[in-house]
């Protein structure tokens, strides 16, 4: 059946709307997080992955860090183990840390993979460890105690939470590789310490250090929100540096969207083009925030220079 002449309009404005940002991004880096609802959505993983594979088809490198977070509390929770948490990281000792392995470097890691290269493309999928990527050390928590008498003689309590680890230095050798020979790198957060041990890692953090190390044009991070909400509940885009520290300052940006903030901040203050915080909950919502004027989340830049072509 033929196109409507509405519907062959609509079509036509979208594809024209997207070329100028295809020429644009032509043979740059785009680092995004894979995470949330579109990890775990069958429909949303597909239109991910067709993101994906389209972006690599127009000449776009896209790198692709994943998290993993309830697919570790589910295997945990059918082998018996509980789950800890001290300020939203998990507890990870020894034992943990194996299946932390064994679901990110394994099941999650090879799925992302596969759904990739079901949709036409070629990736290849790795964890920190390989190549040495990510040289993590071990985090401790420091937190304040209670305000005793004697404040002055207290000191920060330190908990050690295992097998959580930060990141020290990265290493893009291997993902130069990768790219150089057409794949898609897939990463797993988990690094590599310095006596050799594994170290799980945020990977809102690892996208934006190694979006960092690679001076990528992007790095995007999927959310199950519609991006950074004003006090009305309307979506902030087109934010400065300066704008996003101002709203940190008086609340705007508060609870658990103030860290994954501040990683896309501190991105683009390393060199990162633009920060990107999107909607996963919606279809394709990697091509809509690339290749749109409009975008479906908040958009974050180092200083006033324009992002949107239509600016």
């Amino acid at each position: 059946m033929p196109l409507t002449q509405q519907d062959a309009a609509r079509i036509a404005q979208v594809l024209t709307e997207a070329l100028p940002y295809i020429q644009r991004f032509q043979n740059t880096t785009v680092v995004v997080k894979f995470g949330g609802n579109a990890m775990v959505d069958e429909a949303l993983q597909s239109s991910f992955a067709r993101d994906i594979v389209l972006m690599k088809l127009v000449g776009i490198n896209p790198i692709v860090v994943h998290g993993g977070g309830p697919q570790i509390g589910v295997l945990l929770e059918r082998l018996g183990i509980q789950s800890r948490f001290v300020d939203g990281m998990r507890v990870t000792d020894a034992q943990t840390m194996d299946v932390v392995q064994m679901v990110l470097g394994g099941l999650v890691n090879k799925d992302i993979v596969s759904l990739i290269q079901t949709h036409g493309g070629r990736a290849i999928g790795i964890t920190g460890k390989d190549g040495e990527l990510i040289r993590a050390r071990r985090m401790a928590i420091k937190r304040n105690p209670t305000q005793p008498a004697n404040a002055e003689l207290s000191a920060p309590e330190i908990i050690d939470i295992g097998h959580v680890g930060e990141v020290e230095r990265i290493d893009t050798a291997v993902i130069d590789l990768l790219v150089r020979s057409d794949f898609i790198p897939v990463i797993a957060p988990i690094g590599i310490g310095p006596d050799g041990a594994s170290y799980n890692i945020n990977a809102d953090v690892v996208a934006g250090r190694v979006a960092e190390a690679l001076k990528a044009s992007k790095l995007i991070l999927l959310t199950n929100t519609a991006g950074l909400l004003d006090q009305e509940g309307r979506v902030l885009t087109g934010l400065t540096a300066q704008r996003v520290q101002e709203l940190i300052r008086d609340g705007t940006i508060h609870g658990g969207m103030l860290p994954k903030i501040q990683h896309a901040l501190e991105a683009v203050e390393n060199g990162v083009s633009s920060a990107h915080i999107i909607d996963g909950r919606v279809a394709h919502a990697v091509l809509l925030e690339i290749f749109t004027d409009t975008g479906v989340g908040t958009l974050i830049t180092a200083n006033q220079r324009a992002e949107k072509l239509s600016d």
